[in-house]
Formats: structure tokens, sequence, C-alpha cells
């Protein structure tokens, strides 16, 4: 299988100008409001290059030095590829860990798993494939409990001192500012302690070790501990990480981004990739720190934060709005804020469209679909089965409604997602069933489960009759959505995609089998338009591989004749919302094509109250998230002077040749 394609997903192009400075002087101006020395790479995978590099570097200048380097290692996921790309410099002859005092930064509490080991996982990506002494390894217990926590972290503290102290911190940034697993309220000062995991450790740990068996504590080195080092490599890739990376970096300094106390250390640099990069000022904003290299997208994502900054629409901007926000180079370029205001405003206007699939019949020069062919047959791929109705429902109902030939692809049954108050019920009713008509279920089945249940023993991550009928409820949960919709039910394919069948946690690895199935699909479909998920931020990770198989399967089959008359566009809904300046595609919802939309949401009865993914502190739903935003949307366009809608869906066109 080919590298990961998110790479593909270019929303503009960033001048390099912005990331690799031709000197000193324009580097200063570009990083202006950042506080932590920060090197922007294009891709994760380059960036786990530069990284490792200067890792080396650290080493071999240490050991030649003083004969040896004392190492704190991470054990994050995103440190793991500086690791691989580390063992490949090794095997390279260009860095030797003979001398390597290894240091892990942190351990996991007892679990009842053996297999959940932070140390086990470091050694199989790192100790076990270089030269290191396994003298020099030095781990906090993976069996410590509290009672001898403060004891074992004094002692650790002191094995570091008697090495002569941490000569580079190697680690990475979570996505809730934390550092190995200093959790948000830790102290700048704080020392190696026990640590009670937050949920969003603990879901990074279950997705680790695809594990049901998360422990609840860690040992970790505090912030104290990593800033004592001389120097520290921190990295950073991928979506998930921008609002961390950003209040890191040009954020003020608080407890609650421990990473943000990287801002005192007067040796440290965070490597990342520009999609974590993505909030900085220099790749977001690059008007507010450098003269520009203006295309379409830069200046209307321009526009629409100098209207946020004014509070007014965009044919009220003036020339003196332009110079006032530093913006003076726009007017220069187009002779008055009139001649800009009018491009953008059309730039936007022309995303608004009625026809998702395209108006027959009609000019489409400005519009974000081609009239023909029409119909078109349009297949949607849904990651779990609600997806599809909660992030575009209302345009799934446009295009029924307009003749085309929609199918929707269900990638997962979502089993998980499933609780076992609604498998109670289910069940029930299914014994109900069965002892009235003497037929159908096995009877042995329904009876131990409802034993199990009614004794409340979890049934999470159980046999494969279990997950099956977890998954069959939201299924038919679909099934009746789609009829909602207007979908036909022979037009709606259960998928069962391996990597989520064949993992007891619905997070197995993607395979080549996973995407055999899609393109399967589309080369049996042969459509004129798909939609898939771009939900990249999704915590649980089942969007980021569903997605994957999308595009691994469109790359394979990018040189077939049907698909040179294929538009493929991507969808966001559950976990965010594409900004104002990516929109391509804008579908509004009158009042009732809106409540349609939620009537077809309730349709699933599992998931609109007790699912056990909640999406914030504030205890929201996905979908209520994701309604929320479809008014949002429709609030900004109507802020910047364009139609007042009741709701608006939004899509960005994949270019996938």
């Amino acid at each position: 299988m080919k590298t990961d394609l998110k790479t593909n997903i270019k929303f503009h192009q960033v001048s390099n100008r912005y990331y690799r400075p031709e000197n000193e002087i324009e580097l200063a101006s570009l990083t202006r409001y950042e506080k932590v020395p920060t090197t922007i790479l294009e891709s994760a995978d380059e960036g786990a290059r530069e990284a490792a590099l200067s890792a080396a570097n650290i080493i071999n200048k240490c050991v030649e030095n003083t004969g040896r380097c004392v190492i704190g290692f991470g054990s994050g996921k995103y440190v793991f590829k500086v690791y691989d790309e580390l063992v490949k410099l090794y095997f390279a002859d260009k860095v030797s860990f003979a001398d390597v005092i290894a240091f892990d930064l942190s351990e996991l509490g007892r679990t009842d798993d053996e297999g959940v080991s932070l140390h086990q996982h470091i050694s199989e990506h790192l100790y076990s494939k270089v030269d290191i002494d396994p003298s020099h390894i030095h781990t906090l217990s993976h069996f410590a409990v509290s009672e001898n926590a403060h004891n074992q972290c004094k002692a650790y503290e002191h094995e570091i001192i008697d090495a002569g102290g941490l000569d580079l911190v190697l680690c990475d940034l979570n996505n809730d500012g934390s550092i190995a697993y200093n959790e948000p309220g830790s102290a700048r000062s704080s020392a190696c302690r026990l640590m009670l995991l937050g949920s969003e450790a603990r879901a990074r740990v279950a997705e680790t070790f695809q594990s049901d068996t998360v422990p609840k504590t860690a040992l970790t080195l505090g912030i104290g501990n990593i800033l004592s080092a001389n120097k520290i490599i921190c990295v950073a890739w991928e979506e998930d990480s921008a609002t961390a990376l950003y209040n890191t970096i040009e954020g003020k300094m608080t407890d609650l981004v421990p990473a943000s106390f990287l801002q005192v250390h007067d040796d440290v640099n965070i490597f990342a990739d520009l999609d974590a990069a993505s909030r900085l000022t220099r790749i977001s904003y690059p008007w507010k720190v450098t003269s520009c290299e203006w295309d379409d997208h830069l200046i209307r994502r321009a526009i629409v934060w100098l209207c946020e900054q004014t509070g007014k629409p965009i044919l009220k901007l003036t020339n003196e709005d332009y110079n006032d926000y530093g913006l003076s180079e726009l007017v220069a370029l187009f002779d008055s804020a009139y001649n800009v205001n009018i491009r953008i405003f059309n730039d936007l206007q022309h995303t608004i469209t009625g026809w998702p699939g395209g108006k027959p019949n009609a000019d489409d020069t400005y519009r974000p679909e081609r009239a023909e062919p029409y119909p078109k047959r349009v297949l949607i791929f849904s990651p779990h089965p609600d997806d599809a109705v909660v992030s575009m429902g209302g345009t799934v109902q446009r295009l029924i409604q307009q003749g085309h030939d929609v199918s929707i692809a269900l990638q997962t049954d979502a089993d998980v997602a499933v609780s076992d108050e609604d498998l109670m019920r289910s069940v029930l009713l299914a014994d109900r069933l069965t002892k009235h008509f003497e037929q159908g279920m096995t009877f042995n089945f329904i009876d131990e489960t409802l034993t199990r249940l009614i004794k409340n023993i979890n049934t999470s991550g159980d046999d494969e009759e279990m997950r099956y009928f977890k998954g069959s409820i939201i299924l038919s949960e679909a099934m009746m959505a789609c009829r909602q919709m207007g979908v036909h039910w022979e037009n709606v394919y259960d998928l069962r995609m391996p990597f989520y069948v064949n993992d007891p946690h619905g997070q197995g690895k993607l395979t080549d089998a996973d995407v055999a199935v899609i393109q399967d699909l589309i080369t049996r479909v042969k459509p004129h338009q798909i939609f898939f998920d771009n939900d990249l931020v999704d915590p649980h990770g089942t969007h980021v591989r569903a997605s994957g198989a999308v595009m691994h399967a469109l790359d394979n089959l990018k040189n077939e004749d049907f698909m040179r008359d294929c538009r493929v566009w991507m969808y966001r809904g559950q976990w965010g919302q594409w900004d104002v300046d990516h929109v391509e595609m804008a579908v509004p919802m009158s009042p009732e094509e809106f409540a349609s939309k939620r009537d077809a949401i309730l349709q699933f009865h599992s998931q609109i109250h007790d699912a056990p993914f909640r999406s914030s502190a504030d205890g929201k739903l996905p979908w209520q998230r994701s309604i929320e935003r479809n008014r949002d949307l429709a609030d900004r366009y109507q802020q910047l002077g364009l139609a007042t809608y009741e709701a608006i869906e939004a899509f960005v066109q994949y270019r996938y040749r």
C-alpha cells in the first residue's frame, strides 16, 4: 500500500517562503508571533526525517564531547515516526546508540493486559533495532502502583542525575497540549509523579494498543524534569495537532497547555508538518508578518478575516479598512477596495448552489458542479452508518429530489458505538418474538445475552455474534434514515470493511483488503460523483481509516476510463467543519429541509441520547455539534453579506488525478 494519501489533500498551495525563508531576516519577520523555534516541513515523513537528523547530530556531538548522550524518549504516536527514521540512520552508519543512555519519559500503570507497555512499544520501534546496551536502558516499572509510586519516581530522578542529567528529550505534542503524560493542569515545576489519565489520554492509549484494558494512571517525568534537559526536540503532525501547536507556540504560557512551558527553554525545536502548523500566523495569516504571494484562496481568506475584524460584510469594506488591517497590498493590486470586494463576493456567491449534482441544461461556468451528465450516478461513502446522514443529509435529499441515482456505502456497522442499554432493548424484543413464534434466532444466544445484560456484564469488544447483533441495530436504523431521505434500500451497501470487523475494537490496521472492498464497489457503480468523509480529526480513528481506503482506491482507479468523468467531493460534520475560505460547494437548506434532515438523524435511536462517544466537555454528541455547524456556516455566509439560509452543508473537491 502506498504512503498515506492524506498528503494529497491540498486546500491551497502554501508558499515555501512562509515556512522555508531564504535568510535570517525573513525568518525573524515570519516568526514574530512565535515563542518557540519551529521547523515546518511539507509532510510528516519529511518532518520525521529532519527531526531524526537533528537528534542524530546531537547524539554524535554529545558522544564526541563527553563520551555519552543521555536521552529521554517519549512514547506518543507521532514520535515513533522519528524513531523509525533514527533506525534508518543507524543502519546507514550515520549514528550509533552504543554510548546512549536511555530513559523512558513515561510508563502506564498496572493493567490486566501485559502488552499495554510504553517501554515495550519504544523497544519495538527503536531499542531492539539499534546497538544500544540493554544495561543503558532505564524505564519506570510497568507494574507500578500508587503505594510505591512516590519512592519509585524519586529513585528514577536520581538515576537521571547519576547519569549526568538529560542531554536531550525527544517527545511529541499531544492534541490536548500535553507532553508525555503531563495532563492539562500540570505545573511548570512538576516532577516525576503518578498521574491520573483523562479521557483524551486514555483514548490515545486505547488506539495505540487496541485494548479495552486501558489503565487509569501513568508514571511520567514532569514538566520540570523535561525542561531540565539541555535540548528538547518535540514533534507534531496532522491536523488534529493544529490547535495544540498554535497554543504552544503563539499562545500564552499556561498550565492548561503544559507544552506552552517550552517557551521558557533556551534550546528547543519543534518540528511540524503543514497540517499541524496550519493555524500558525505565518501559514494561516501571512499578511500579518510579510508581503504575500497572493492567489485566489489567500485573497478569499484575507477578506473573510477582514470582515471578522471589522464586523462588516464584504461589500462594505473600504480602502481605509484594508490599510488599517495591513492589507494595503490588495488595494494596490486591484486598484481599489471595491474591485477586491466584488471579486471575492462573486467567488463566494458561486460556491452556493441548490443543485449539488449540477443543474441540467444550464450554463455551469460558475457552478461548483457540471451540468452533464444528467442524471448522475452518485456514490456516498459513510465511515459509520450515520455519518452521511449527519454530515450531508440535506444534500442527499436534494440529489434524490433532483433525479439522481444515489447510493450510500456504509463502510462499517459501528457496533462499538452501540450501548448495552440499546442492545438490551433489542434483545428483549427479539426474546419476546422468538418465544412467541418459536423460530428465528437461537434461544440459547438470546437467553445468555439477556442474562449477561441483566447482570450488567459489559459486552464491549465481545464475541463475533454479540458484535453482529449490535451492528445490526445501527444498520437497521441506517436503513430507516435512508428511507426517510428517499434512498432506495437496494442502493444501500453494507461493506463491513475488514479493518473494523476483524479487530475487536474496530481499530485494526488499514490493508489492501480494505482498499479492494472500496475499489470493487466503485468499479461496479461507475459513479459520476463520489462523496467521502474528511473528518480526519476523529479521535477514534475510524474516519481516518475509512477515508484512507477511499483515497487509495481512487489512486488505483484514477486512470480508468469511467473515472475520467467522475468528480469527488469531501464532506465534514461529525468532528469538524470546513473554513469558509476552503468551501468550494455550499448547499443551503430551508427550514423545512433542515427539519427533514433532523428527522433522518433521529432515526438513529441508539446514537441520539446515550451513545458512548461525546464530542466535547459540554457533553454534546457529534450529531448535535454537526447540525449546529450547519447553522453556524449559514450565519457566516450571512455576515459576509450573502443570502440568508437556515443552514448550509459544505464540501471541498478532492483532486485525485
